[in-house]
């Protein structure tokens, strides 16, 4: 409740009556003065409240009377009076009633009281009252109060000196807060200061204002106290302590710093007083040494006093927290001093106040930095800043190392003596913390055998001292083990805490502030302010070396997790902001500190132990002493968590992890993850260290380059416990994540990223080579995770990436390689799938760039690894396929890379992706790319590992044609578009197009490649491939030819067919003949295949016709290319070689494809011309040849010259002009024809000329077959209507040699089963069947061609006649032996000849056919054809039974008769031109030959038989009554006479002995003899004679006949009479039996002849025979008796002369 309120003036005007009314009570009695002045005073108190409203202002006005009774009361000294006295005075003080005056009265009172020593407490408590309600008391009352409670301090109560030290402190406060007060009331008036003078005058204090004044007089005469000086303001001071002045001013200065700061006066108190007086008051400190003996001195040194000491260092904390500015150069000293306290030697206690203060500093970062600034900057400056790190590094060092003097039993047993437990559960290991928790560990450092517990001292952050707050102890206090440690380790992790927070916030804050500056004017690079860098970089630089030190060795020597943690923790925050300020030595350092206590003690890692060796050459030295950064202790006593290999070249023993380990390796994770971006090249550091860990841990990496836990590999030498089990998820985890985590580093530190796995790579690389292991694959499975989650910006990493990938599949070692390309091929997979921005299909680059790696894997010669490529493969063109765009010739050539030694499952994989290729992804590709994918699909083609795979890819060739045919426009305008592009670049470079068959049009030439590339296949080794592609090649050019250009077609020829047709017959020709063993597994070669040279053959068959057949198909279009006769000539020559070859498949297909292009019909002449030849033509310009190719095929081009139209007009005999345009063709037609004509001929020729040289013995190199012969002939047909224009008699001749050499060849004794009939079968073989077809074409057309062709009948009839002789006489093949195949077993002969007759027989019907048409033509006549027909059949009539085939000599006879039935006539025509002169001797030894043979019919021959035979002859006979005997008069007499003479022999036949008895009547041929006399008897009396020549040629013949009559009968008669009763023999009765059947036919005859055409010696002799037969009648023969009858019967006719006679004999 307030005090000005009426209420509370009521009440205190009330109480103060009470009061007094009280005080005059009490003095009633001893005290009268007193009770007077009480009772005056009531009433001045009504009168004021009486007379004024504000009635507070004027009691303060009276309070000098109003307090006078209590002053007096006071005086009394009587306690009762003296206490209610006091409580009223203080009553007016708390309502602020009291004026100066009344308070130096007050005072006064007070102080007498005091020397009294009355009411002590009271005293203090009014004397505060006084001074904290009101600001009356000034100066020296205030001085006088000051020192009154000063007084008080020191009596001999106890709790009155408590009491006054604390109203002591309260009033100095007060003093100070009230100067603040007045500064705060002047802060706005600016004051001109006057000039303050060399201060000499301590007193002047001028220029300060009262409350200032009165607190500078209380701050220096605490000084001149503390400095055991008399005070200037503090007057009647009887005694005063250090330490309780010390307090003071540390309060002071920690409260009032603003008062020091603001006003010169007092900064130079601070300056001038207190600085040297702390420096003196610390010295005994400074000289003092622990344990040295002061006997030897000359002085006694002062021993250090705690409670000084303690507080000097207090003040001194509080000047450098708050004046450090004003004071830089004493504070320099003060630290100096700190960090000389902190040293061994001197006192525990000293030592652990001074690591308090230390302690305190650390946790102020801003003036660390400012001790930075101040002393570390500066050149001739102490380090100061430094200087404290390294000491409080080289303190805890010394905890360790030198043992604890103070307390000796504190080494050995740990605070609360529960020693022995908490040791045994530090070191019993995993054992004795593994009891269920029971025993619990005190956190503690230990290192060689030192055990230092860990004590919790104050809360992170603030300095929580103890010992500096110990202000009530005189003496030392014992320091408990590890307090000392821990206060260092707790100023050490804050000293870190604190900078790196600081400069990280004050970065973070500058970065801001760039980024804002760049935003507002961006084309300015802002740039941060140097110097607080520079200020950063010094802090760091000065304290890392320290810290480290430190830190790395209590790391080595903490036991405890939590303790552990805040030190990595501090290692790590160094690191990152090493990093961040680029300071690479210190980074790399605490990095490597970290690295190293991840691993194993001693574990051999060359990275760290490089770096640690840099640091231990460098001693840093602190005042002479160094700091060593000390040896990790191996004997530490450390959880075991894990037991593994390490990861060495050489296989060691195992190694072991320790729970402290693994802490370290998540810190060293964490640091990777979080500050990655600073780590720079120390990524190699902590991978290194990482892949090391991992590799201990048995961590292996799985899909995507995560790590998994493995197996344990190679043996059971990973052991992981429980704990680490649960471990390896979470650390694999962050591991992965670390990695994705560089997905926010900048390029800079990626690439670091990527250096470092990349150098941990090569060195894993150089670790697995010639060893077997299982090598480290950390830094290839990281390498694929970075790059997996960068993929956004894989083009700044993906060189480094990939080129170092690349290297590692090529490492010997099988799984490091295996991971190379797992790692590559993901990748390349994740980059084609990624959504890059812009899209790939618009970044061709970087598309190339990803596909690029892929191609490069086609280097690496191992199997596996191009396995996964091309499975690789496979699933971007099932994923991508699409989208391949301009990386489709990479692809391509990934898969066309394969060779032959790469085995087939990769040829097969590869294939599988062609495949795919070909089948889906034709469509989508550039079209450039198409001819790779011809070339691709060849390769496979030509492949030899895998045959099915070369004959699939025959098959894909042929698809592939099947889609350029499809889509053949879109495709030529596409190539077109992207060939003027190529050429307007070739034009810009000055180069010329560097392109395959390059004048042809691009689509052409896809087409020229497909067709380039089948051609190699047409010849490779493999018969399958060779016969594959022969079809698809011809195939193709046969479906797809029509798309080609013209000029094109020029190279199809020239470039594809023909150079293939050389090469097959090439190697057709020096192909090996030995047989080849049936192929593998079991499969059976048939015998017709089982060479090389057999299975080329096939090739050569299909090639050659499927050339000619393109050639046939094909040939107007060729004809058009202008060298079409050379390419003819070409064709031609091929298919003569062939022809002529030694193997009779090929001859035989080459006559086949000779055929195919000789059935090409001419083709239509204009009509169906192109457009522009047409043209042309129209215009007078023959269609000269275009020269696309400057030397096409072999030789010169053929022009059109006039050599071909010199060779038609030689053959057509007479000079022609040279054509008209529409001729052209024509004649160049013929030239084909003509040039085809002497192909045949030549092959003809050469395959029949029968072989020269030895005896039969030798058989003969070669012997054409039966079905080439008869191809070779059947060609003539077709052939020759071509050529019939020119065909002349020469070339007449010339066939006929070849007709007749090819019937003449005989068969191999092998084949002759196949192709003989068997021999009674009178069948043509198939070869006459041709030869007689041709004459037959050649005679058809003879008879319908011109005059001028008929010469050739008789040359034709020579040829037919050749051949009828072979039915006598086989021809002979050169001097080879043949067997007549009746008689030859075919084993035993070589050669069979054929069986001619049929042959002969054929060709003698034809020529009798023929001869029937043309007896009557003029060359027919004058060749003397029929004279030749009937020289040759002389020869089987003359054989008659002796002809090799009976039907021979009858087909002769029949054919004789018809042939004379036609030509007699006509020789009877032309009997005068003497042209058949020598014909009729031939014809009538023919007859004479055939009628009186020499040759005996064979003995089995039938009765029916003999009388057929006997019929011939009559006919024959009857020829000659009929055809010749009636035109004797126009033949020859010589001819008649000869006849006559045949007839007579005929008609007298003489007996052949052979006859038996009963067949004799037969065998006598007496039909034939009967006719023959009948035709002589006939010609005898015939009334036609014309001549008298012939009439006597018929009497000559009469007149024969019956001579031999009389003779025969006259010995028969002679016999008789001989023989007795013996009978005649058969022959004889025969005989005469004939003879009179004779005699009676020529009576029949002349009866019924004109008496005068029979001349008179005939009579005569007729007459003559009378006798001879009467003298028969005597013969006993009965047959010879009846005809004897018959004989004597007609003669009765002539018993009477008839009357011309007589009469004209009587006249």
């Amino acid at each position: 409740m307030s005090t000005s309120t009426p209420e509370a003036v009521k009440k205190l005007l009330e109480n103060m009556q009470t009061d007094l009314r009280s005080l005059s009570m009490e003095c009633k009695k001893k005290f009268p003065p007193v009770k007077e002045a009480a009772e005056s005073g009531i009433v001045k108190i009504k009168t004021i409240a009486a007379r004024n409203t504000d009635i507070l202002a004027s009691l303060k006005e009276n309070s000098s009377e109003v307090v006078q009774p209590f002053l007096m009361g006071c005086g009394t000294k009587e306690p009762k009076i003296t206490q209610l006295c006091l409580a009223a005075v203080q009553r007016l003080m708390t309502h602020e009633v009291v004026s100066e005056a009344a308070a130096g009265n007050i005072i006064n009172m007070l102080w007498q009281l005091m020397e009294n020593g009355l009411e002590e407490l009271k005293l203090l408590q009014t004397v505060l009252v006084l001074l904290t309600t009101n600001t009356v008391v000034h100066d020296e009352i205030l001085s006088k109060a000051i020192v009154l409670c000063f007084r008080l301090h020191f009596t001999k109560d106890n709790i009155t000196n408590n009491t006054a030290a604390a109203t002591v402190r309260q009033v100095v406060t007060v003093v100070f807060e009230r100067m603040v007060a007045e500064d705060e009331r002047f802060k706005g008036i600016v004051e001109q200061p006057t000039p303050v003078q060399g201060n000499t005058n301590r007193r002047s204090v001028s220029t300060l204002r009262p409350s200032a004044k009165d607190a500078y007089m209380l701050f220096q005469d605490l000084c001149q106290l503390v400095n055991a000086d008399a005070p200037y303001w503090l007057v009647g001071m009887t005694e005063m302590t250090r330490t309780f002045g010390l307090e003071l001013l540390e309060s002071v200065l920690n409260d009032f710093p603003g008062v020091f700061l603001q006003h010169q006066e007092f900064s130079f108190l601070l300056k001038e007083r207190v600085c040297p007086l702390v420096i003196k008051l610390f010295s005994p400190n400074i000289k003092f040494r622990q344990g040295s003996s002061s006997a030897a001195s000359p002085a006694p040194v002062e021993k250090p006093y705690f409670p000084i000491c303690m507080r000097l260092l207090r003040v001194v904390s509080v000047l450098i927290k708050h004046f450090y500015s004003l004071l830089v150069t004493e504070c320099e000293i003060f630290l100096s001093l700190l960090v000389k306290f902190l040293d061994g030697e001197k006192p525990q206690w000293l030592r652990a106040v001074a690591v308090e203060s230390v302690h305190r500093l650390c946790v102020q970062p801003h003036l660390l930095r400012s001790f930075c600034q101040s002393y570390d900057m500066k050149q001739h400056s102490t380090k100061v800043f430094r200087d404290i790190v390294n000491a409080l590094g080289s303190f805890i060092q010394s905890l360790f190392i030198v043992p604890n003097t103070g307390n000796p039993a504190a080494t050995n047993a740990p605070a609360g003596g529960s020693g022995s437990g908490a040791q045994a559960a530090a070191q019993g290991g995993p054992g004795a913390g593994g009891q269920g928790g029971s025993l619990i560990t005190q956190a503690a450092f230990e290192y060689r055998g030192t055990w230092i517990p860990l004590m919790t001292v104050s809360v992170q952050g603030s300095a929580k001292a103890t010992y500096l707050e110990m202000l009530d102890k005189v003496e030392p206090p014992s320091i408990p083990e590890g307090y000392a440690m821990s206060v260092a380790f707790s100023a050490l992790l804050d000293l870190v805490r604190g900078i790196t927070s600081m400069i990280e916030r004050e970065l973070a804050k500058e970065e801001e502030e760039v980024a804002v500056r760049r935003e507002a004017n961006p084309d300015q690079n802002a740039q941060a302010e140097p110097e607080a860098h520079l200020v950063w970089e010094e802090m760091v630089s000065a304290c890392w070396c320290g810290l480290l030190a430190a830190l790395s060795l209590l790391l080595d020597a903490s036991t405890d997790e939590t303790a552990t943690e805040s030190i990595l923790k501090a290692e790590l925050t160094m690191a990152s902001l090493c990093g961040r300020l680029g300071l690479v030595t210190p980074r790399d350092a605490f990095i490597t500190a970290i690295c190293k206590a991840s691993l194993p003690p001693h574990y051999a890692l060359t990275v760290l132990s490089s770096n640690a060796t840099n640091l231990n050459n460098k001693a840093y030295s602190i005042q002479g002493q160094t700091v060593q950064i000390i040896s990790p202790s191996s004997e530490s006593h450390q959880q075991v968590v894990a037991v593994g290999q390490p990861l060495t070249v050489q296989p060691q023993g195992t190694v072991v992890l320790t729970a402290k380990n693994i802490q370290c390796m998540r810190t060293l994770l964490n640091l990777a993850h979080c500050h990655g971006a600073v780590l720079g090249t120390s990524w190699q550091l902590v991978l290194a260290t990482l892949q090391h860990l991992v590799w201990i841990l048995g961590l292996k990496p799985g899909v995507g380059g995560a790590l998994k836990p493995g197996r344990a590999v190679e043996g059971p030498s990973t052991v992981l416990t429980t704990a680490v089990m649960t471990d390896l998820p979470f650390i694999s985890n962050i591991l992965s994540r670390l990695f994705e985590s560089s997905q926010y580093l900048d390029d800079v530190s990626l690439h670091h990223l990527i250096n470092a796995l990349c150098s941990l790579s090569l060195e894993a690389m150089e670790m697995a080579y010639g060893t077997n292991k299982e090598p480290s694959l950390f830094a290839v499975a990281k390498l694929l995770e970075t790059g997996l989650v960068n993929m956004d910006r894989i083009e700044i990493l993906w060189r480094p990436l990939t080129g170092h990938l690349l290297e590692v599949c090529q490492h010997p070692n099988a799984r490091m390689r295996e991971w190379g390309a797992e790692a590559v091929t993901a990748l390349i997979k994740a980059g084609l799938a990624y959504k890059h921005n812009p899209p790939l299909a618009q970044n061709q680059r970087l598309q190339l760039l990803l596909l690029n790696p892929l191609k490069e894997l086609s280097n690496v010669l191992h199997a596996d690894i191009r396995q996964k490529q091309l499975e690789s493969v496979l699933q971007i063109l099932q994923s991508q396929g699409d989208s391949l765009g301009p990386g489709w010739p990479l692809v391509l050539g990934v898969i066309g890379a394969i060779r032959n030694d790469q085995g087939e499952s990769l040829i097969r994989t590869a294939f599988q992706c062609l495949q795919l290729v070909v089948t889906d992804f034709l469509p989508t590709m550039p079209c450039m790319c198409l001819q790779i994918v011809v070339d691709v699909a060849s390769s496979f083609g030509l492949q030899n590992q895998e045959l099915n795979i070369s004959l699939t890819s025959i098959g894909l060739l042929w698809n592939i044609s099947d889609y350029f045919f499809q889509r053949g426009e879109a495709i030529t305008q596409d190539l077109e578009r992207e060939e003027a592009a190529l050429q307007k670049q070739a034009r810009e470079k000055g180069e010329p197009l560097n392109r395959p068959f390059h004048p042809a049009p691009p689509f052409d030439c896809l087409w020229l490649c497909l067709y380039a590339k089948l051609g190699q296949l047409c010849v490779d080794p493999r018969p399958a491939v060779r016969k594959s592609a022969g079809q698809t090649m011809f195939s193709t050019i046969a479906a797809h030819g029509t798309l080609l250009q013209q000029s094109t077609w020029h190279i199809v020829v020239w470039k594809v067919l023909f150079h293939l047709l050389d090469c097959v017959r090439k190697s057709s020709t020096t192909a090996d003949k030995e047989k080849i063993e049936s192929g593998g597994g079991n499969i059976l070669i048939h015998h017709s295949r089982d060479t090389a040279e057999k299975q080329w053959a096939e090739t050569w068959v299909l090639t050659l016709a499927g050339v000619a057949r393109i050639f046939n198909t094909r040939r107007y279009l060729l004809q058009q290319l202008g060298d079409f006769f050379k390419a003819w000539e070409v064709l031609l020559d091929h298919i003569q070689s062939a022809a002529l070859s030694k193997n009779n498949e090929v001859s035989l297909a080459a006559l086949k494809s000779f055929q195919e292009i000789l059935q090409i019909g001419t083709p239509v002449k204009d009509s169906a011309m192109p457009t522009e030849a047409l043209a042309l033509a129209v215009m007078g310009v023959p269609p000269v040849l275009i020269d696309p190719l400057s030397a096409s095929g072999p030789g010169r081009h053929l022009l059109r010259s006039d050599s071909m139209l010199e060779r038609l007009t030689r053959y057509n005999g007479a000079e022609l002009q040279a054509p008209p345009q529409g001729e052209e063709s024509a004649l160049e037609d013929a030239a084909l024809w003509w040039s085809a004509w002497n192909t045949w001929y030549r092959t003809g020729t050469d395959s029949t000329r029968p072989p020269s040289g030895g005896t039969g013995t030798d058989r003969p190199s070669f012997v054409p077959s039966q079905p080439f012969l008869t191809a070779l002939v059947q060609i003539v047909p077709a052939l020759y209507q071509h050529i019939e224009t020119g065909f002349s008699m020469e070339d007449l001749r010339k066939l006929g040699v070849i007709l007749h050499g090819a019937v003449s060849i005989p068969i191999s004794s092998d084949a002759s089963p196949f192709i003989l009939p068997s021999y009674t079968e009178a069948v043509l073989t198939s070869l006459q069947e041709a030869v007689l077809t041709a004459l037959d074409v050649l005679q058809k057309a003879i008879c319908v061609g011109p005059e001028s062709l008929q010469v050739m009948y008789p040359a034709i009839f020579e040829q037919l006649l050749l051949f009828v002789e072979f039915s006598c006489k086989p021809p002979q093949y050169g001097k080879l032996e043949t067997k007549h195949v009746a008689n030859a077993k075919y084993n035993q002969a070589e050669w069979v000849a054929l069986n001619y007759v049929p042959f002969a027989e054929r060709s003698l019907e034809v020529v009798v056919d023929q001869y029937h048409k043309t007896a009557c033509h003029k060359a027919v006549i004058n060749e003397k054809v029929l004279q030749n027909i009937i020289k040759t059949l002389r020869m089987p009539l003359g054989l008659k039974y002796a002809c090799p085939s009976e039907s021979t000599w009858k087909l002769a006879v029949s054919s004789l008769l018809k042939v004379l039935s036609i030509g007699l006539p006509v020789a009877r025509q032309h009997a005068s031109s003497g042209m058949f002169e020598t014909m009729w001797p031939e014809l009538a030894n023919a007859f004479e030959d055939f009628l009186f043979t020499k040759s005996t019919p064979p003995d089995n021959v039938s009765i029916q038989e003999f009388q057929k035979n006997e019929a011939i002859d009559v006919e024959v006979v009857q020829l000659i009554s009929t055809e010749i005997l009636p035109f004797a008069n126009f033949i020859p007499k010589d001819f008649v006479g000869q006849i006559m003479t045949m007839l007579n022999k005929g008609s007298i036949h003489s007996q052949s002995s052979s006859f038996t008895e009963a067949e004799i009547d037969v065998r006598m041929r007496e039909e034939f003899s009967k006719v023959c006399f009948e035709t002589l008897l006939q010609f005898s009396f015939s009334n036609k004679v014309s001549t008298p020549q012939e009439g006597y040629i018929s009497r000559m013949a009469l007149s024969v006949l019956l001579k031999r009559s009389q003779d025969v009968l006259r010995r028969y008669v002679d016999d008789e009479r001989l023989s007795g009763r013996c009978p005649l023999p058969r022959q004889q009765v025969t005989e005469i039996i004939f003879v009179l059947k004779a005699i009676s036919t020529l009576m029949d005859s002349l009866k019924k002849t004109q008496p005068e055409n029979v001349d008179g010696t005939t009579w005569a002799q007729v007459i003559a025979l009378y006798p001879t037969l009467v003298e028969c009648i005597t013969c006993s023969s009965s047959e010879v008796s009846s005809a004897l009858k018959e004989a004597l019967g007609p003669f009765k006719d002539f018993m009477q002369p008839p009357v011309s006679r007589v009469q004209n004999g009587e006249s």
